[in-house]
């Protein structure tokens, strides 16, 4: 017996259940039902009993033999090898000529280190084709790995950190081109790397060896080099070494570098950026801006009676434009911080001054009554604000209103000096390039803290130090491109035109472009997508999973997940396929 299909002319075709026998020697065949009607899994059922086939329980036969988050690995590889990180391509410009073993765990480090940064064994272990937690080292095929080769493709990583860094600096800035540059530290754990030196931690750990390293970006915040200092290396000096960088590396010509009050000072202006042919944006010191706005010199207040932007020059800058700046925010911020801490230093300088009077046990000595005064005013570095007479039974104060008044005259006003002409860069784009400089410190932020966890820092050879760091940033360098073509569903403003349009001035507080106010009043998109952080919605396409299916005895197949409309939107805006690296 046998089932066939019997086309019917117009009408729909007959499913018949025919036998076969013989009669006279010759075959004939007789239709013993009509299954047009049935079911087709009934239909099917019937023809595997009349093949004689061994029929299961549903689901019996069919085992998914394992799963793989997979949704954010398809989306991070499809990116690196946009920018030429994958070096399964030919055009992986970015991954220097090598063995093909430490190429592919390059990628891999870079991607893990943005997907689930953790230390290195762990990392091993994520990435080991028996104990992978994720799909990363499926996909590139790199079956064992063990933590020793880790650490042998951090070394060479940071033997191709130049190379990089080259390629880097001729896709992303051109011949005369705006350049944002800082520093920040980052604490150590141990004592043993020669980098780690006590200094100043913008992490709040004094009591850490620190190391310093500073960032080189596009004016957009596009990173594209490193270099690591010792812990107790001042920001200016830092410079000398990111100038040769761009001089002699990478070989442009005209460059005009923005950094902060802080790193480009007189002496490094001098010394330094002026021989090297380099222009500089940056801003002046309290002090200098004091010296500005005294009697007969251009700095006049009465400048912001209409407006909050101005340009003047001062004999004491030759060569250079001076960018006067007002920022009336600011001006009341400073002005209530400048309060809280005269407050607290005069109830701090009362409490000094009870204990000298009091009866009982009094300080007593001009030297003891000063050191505790001391202590006091430097505490909250309010000594130039307050009158003190000290002597050897007495302790009398009083706040200093003249000094008090002419710094809160200057409340909320910064001036920025370069010596780039006004038709190269006008004063609001001056104002604007020096304000870009929040996007470097954005890079600090996802590098040491949020998203790729770099600190703090384990390694302990000066260059297993150094290639951490280069590793981190070509991590960063990999997120900023795919936050760029994210932003639609992120918490980013997508729509950064239409707040510059809002912003009546460069120096004014940033606006939020209407879009991005939606998204973040109903954390919704426009087409009703959940928005996410850029953290979230990695764990968000994890989801999307890669699966290793077995079929019977022998027979094995990958089948992905179905994304859902809203993994398959961030595909889509990254205008990468999830199937490509199945």
């Amino acid at each position: 017996m046998y089932v066939t299909v019997v086309p019917n002319r117009g009408s729909p075709p007959a499913i018949l259940l025919r036998e076969t026998y013989r009669e006279d020697g010759k075959v004939k065949n007789r239709t013993l039902a009509n299954l047009t009607k049935w079911k087709p899994e009934k239909i099917a059922a019937l023809r595997a009993v009349l093949r004689e086939e061994t029929l299961r329980p549903a689901g019996e036969g069919f085992e998914i033999v394992r799963s793989l988050p997979h949704g954010h690995i398809a989306a991070a590889l499809g990116i690196a090898r946009r920018l030429g990180l994958d070096p399964r391509v030919k055009s992986a410009e970015l991954m220097p000529p090598g063995a093909p073993r430490p190429r592919l765990l390059a990628l891999a480090l870079i991607v893990a280190r943005l997907i689930d940064p953790a230390a290195k064994l762990a990392t091993a272990r994520r990435l080991d084709a028996a104990t992978a937690s994720h799909s990363l080292g499926v996909v590139l095929g790199l079956g064992t790995v063990a933590v020793n080769e880790l650490y042998e493709t951090l070394d060479w990583l940071l033997a191709q950190q130049s190379a990089i860094e080259a390629t880097l600096a001729r896709r992303h800035l051109g011949e005369g081109t705006l350049v944002l540059y800082d520093v920040t530290s980052i604490y150590l754990e141990g004592r043993c790397c020669p980098l780690g030196q006590f200094g100043y931690s913008r992490d709040g750990k004094p009591n850490k060896l620190q190391i310093v390293f500073g960032v080189l970006c596009t004016a957009a915040g596009c990173p594209i080099a490193v270099e690591v200092f010792a812990g107790n290396t001042a920001d200016p000096s830092t410079l000398k070494v990111q100038i040769g960088k761009l001089r002699e590396r990478f070989g442009l010509r005209r460059v005009v570098l923005v950094g902060d009050r802080g790193m480009i000072t007189q002496a490094r202006i001098t010394q330094e950026l002026q021989p090297a042919g380099l222009d500089w944006i940056t801003a002046l010191r309290a002090p200098d801006i004091q010296a500005l706005a005294a009697a007969d010199d251009p700095l006049q207040i009465s400048l912001f009676d209409e407006r909050d932007l101005a340009e003047i020059t001062s004999p004491d800058y030759p060569g250079e434009r001076l960018i006067v700046c007002r920022n009336p925010a600011l001006a009341a911020e400073r002005g209530r911080k400048r309060s809280e801490l005269l407050e607290f230093t005069e109830r701090a300088l009362r409490a000094v001054q009870t204990r000298v009077r009091r009866k009982r046990r009094p300080l007593r000595g001009a030297a003891a009554i000063g050191e505790a005064v001391g202590a006091v005013l430097s505490r909250k570095k309010m000594a130039k604000h307050f009158i003190r007479t000290v002597t050897e039974n007495d302790f009398i104060f009083a706040r200093n209103d003249a000094t008090i008044a002419a710094e809160a005259q200057l409340d909320g006003v910064y001036v920025l000096r370069t010596p780039v002409s006004k038709d190269a860069l006008d004063s609001e784009a001056t104002v604007r390039s020096y304000k870009a400089l929040s996007t470097v410190e954005r890079a600090f932020r996802s590098c040491k803290t949020v998203d790729l966890e770099g600190r703090p820092v384990y390694h302990w050879s000066e260059d297993r130090v150094r290639a951490h760091v280069f590793l981190c940033l070509l991590a960063y360098h990999l997120e900023w491109h795919m936050r760029q073509a994210l932003a639609p569903i992120l918490f980013d403003d997508h729509d950064r035109a239409a707040a510059q349009t809002q912003r009546r001035s460069p120096v004014a507080k940033a606006s939020v472009s209407p879009a991005a106010h939606r998204k973040a009043a109903g954390k919704r998109t426009n087409d009703g997508q959940p928005v996410h952080s850029f953290r979230t919605l990695l764990t968000d396409l994890a989801t999307l999973t890669r699966n290793t299916v077995r079929f019977g005895t022998d027979l094995h197949a990958t089948v992905l997940t179905t994304p859902t409309s809203l993994q398959q939107h961030a595909f889509d805006l990254l205008a990468v396929s999830p199937t490509a690296e199945l």
